[in-house]
């Protein structure tokens, strides 16, 4: 097969790496990349056990279903070769010469084989430069002097990779892509790395990395999902970048929600989760008009508004934001809450079903006058705490941080109450509970916040756990009779909420819970 151009400054191409440990392993996941949306596969060499590379790699290369870059890594340079380094460096002329699409070399040795005169290239191979940088991402300026010595090389693309500690160091590999001059490959491994692959497009990165189902690594997506929730072959400079901030992010379903729904509008932007250490520095770095708005998650939802310009009463009343817009026209973040409307009116809305299947009909809220147990004081807990109050309820508060439960009761005119007596609590008959904290998420799914013989007490049951979507909590209270509402339905009404902010439009709402209920 002929080899598709990565020379072309702009043009990003969809990779896949291959690690198989025999050749006819190589061979069967280069066709399961190309099935899954690859335009190329990494081939690493030094993944393959007792490797013959005369004969192994004419088996690969004639057997490539797509472009192919050779790769053979030492353990120095992250890799898992440690034999003779002459063979090795033999194994890669013989890439060359065998025709491989892409050969890659480490900088050292690209630099050695230059300084003896050696040639680089041969055929119509294209030659990648890489170097593998471990601690913490230099700065713009070292990244920049380190791609004019790497091009010096005569290479054709170069790539540069970090070990990132932390998500603001990325902004410096950001810049190095868009300010380049020739094709450029960067990113950072692990999983604060993961928007620089995300992003890469945008940018103009020659390459984003992508694993093959069922052989996940470390910071990178799936070739699945950079094909259909991110669909990287739409993303450009002028894609407007939205985000979720939360610690951990690997749960979040925003992306598989938001980023439909933007398309769907033809509304250019992308939504990716992004996790963050320090608010702070975060806030500082990402400060473009491109980083256009943020939802807030776990455990941001109260520290993120000293660094909000402005919050939106409700929020402010609150406590707690969930969302933030970069106004355009002076780049001020406003803050805002949708999570709290989204929570009651679930509720209000399950129970209200409830009462209309009995015939009853009323305009007063069905939560008013009842007893609404929360358990969780933080963000989300807050915006139920408030919502509860607005409808009338009657709010007991259990956290464990005992001295946060009280200043929420005393915020909502409602009581507090020691953690540990949680197990042993008896509500009213026909109670509410809520549960806002991140008990029953994975991978803790079998836990449940409370005992489970006070379950049948309760007339209904809120999770705002959605990943699962059906909590242990939410199946034990079923089975016990009690309305359920999951934390899918908040999810649904805040992301609304949140699209509207962050587009200025009307979000799609049919369109948006058909997805929840298909993906969810």
């Amino acid at each position: 097969m002929g080899s598709l151009s990565l020379s072309s400054v702009g043009l990003t191409m969809v990779c896949a790496p291959v690690m198989g440990e025999s050749v006819d392993q190589v061979v069967e996941e280069m066709h399961k990349a190309k099935a899954q949306g690859a335009d190329v596969v990494e081939v690493r060499l030094d993944c393959i056990k007792q490797f013959q590379a005369h004969q192994d790699l004419e088996i690969i290369l004639k057997s490539k279903p797509l472009p192919v870059i050779i790769v053979y890594r030492p353990k120095c340079e992250g890799g898992l070769y440690e034999g003779d380094e002459t063979a090795r460096l033999e194994a890669l002329r013989s890439a060359l010469k065998l025709g491989a699409d892409y050969v890659d070399f480490e900088l050292k040795v690209a630099a050695e084989l230059m300084s003896k005169q050696n040639k680089l290239h041969c055929g119509d191979t294209k030659v990648i430069v890489s170097c593998f940088l471990d601690g913490v991402t230099p700065s713009k300026e070292e990244l920049s002097n380190l791609a004019t010595h790497m091009k010096a090389t005569g290479a054709d693309i170069i790539k540069i990779v970090t070990s990132a500690s932390n998500i603001t160091e990325l902004a410096r590999l950001f810049h190095l892509l868009s300010y380049s001059q020739m094709p450029v490959v960067a990113y950072a491994v692990g999983e604060r790395g993961l928007i620089s692959q995300l992003l890469s497009p945008k940018f103009g990165s020659t390459l984003v990395y992508g694993s093959i189902e069922g052989m996940a690594v470390p910071g990178l997506p799936t070739l699945e999902s950079l094909r259909k929730t991110y669909k990287v072959e739409h993303i450009n400079s002028d894609t407007t970048v939205f985000g979720l901030i939360s610690k951990p992010v690997g749960h979040s379903k925003g992306p598989i929600l938001h980023n439909p729904t933007f398309r769907h509008m033809n509304f250019n932007g992308l939504y990716v989760p992004m996790f963050v250490d320090n608010l702070k520095e975060f806030f500082e770095v990402y400060s473009t008009p491109d980083f256009a708005g943020f939802s807030v998650g776990f455990p941001y939802k109260e520290a993120v508004i000293q660094f909000c310009d402005e919050v939106h009463p409700l929020a402010q009343t609150i406590g707690a934001v969930n969302t933030i817009v970069r106004r355009p026209s002076d780049g001020k973040l406003i803050g805002y809450n949708t999570d709290c409307e989204a929570s009651v009116t679930a509720m209000e809305d399950a129970l209200q079903e409830c009462r209309c299947i009995n015939g009853e009909k009323s305009l007063v809220s069905p939560l008013a006058g009842k007893e609404f147990v929360l358990v969780g004081a933080g963000g989300a807990g807050r915006a139920l705490a408030f919502g509860a109050k607005t409808r009338g309820a009657r709010i007991i508060i259990f956290d464990i941080d005992f001295e946060r439960a009280k200043m929420l009761a005393h915020a909502v005119s409602g009581e507090a109450r020691p953690f540990g007596d949680l197990p042993y609590f008896q509500p009213e008959k026909g109670s509410i509970l809520a549960n806002a904290t991140p008990i029953g998420m994975h991978p803790n799914k079998d836990r449940i916040p409370v005992s489970e013989a006070s379950l049948g007490v309760f007339q209904l049951v809120f999770d705002a756990v959605y990943t699962p979507r059906k909590t242990t909590l939410l199946k034990e209270a079923e089975a016990a009779g009690a309305i359920t509402v999951s934390g899918v339905e908040m999810f649904l009404g805040q992301a609304i909420g949140q699209f509207n902010l962050f587009t200025g439009g009307e979000a799609p709402k049919e369109f948006m819970r058909e997805i929840v209920l298909a993906k969810f």
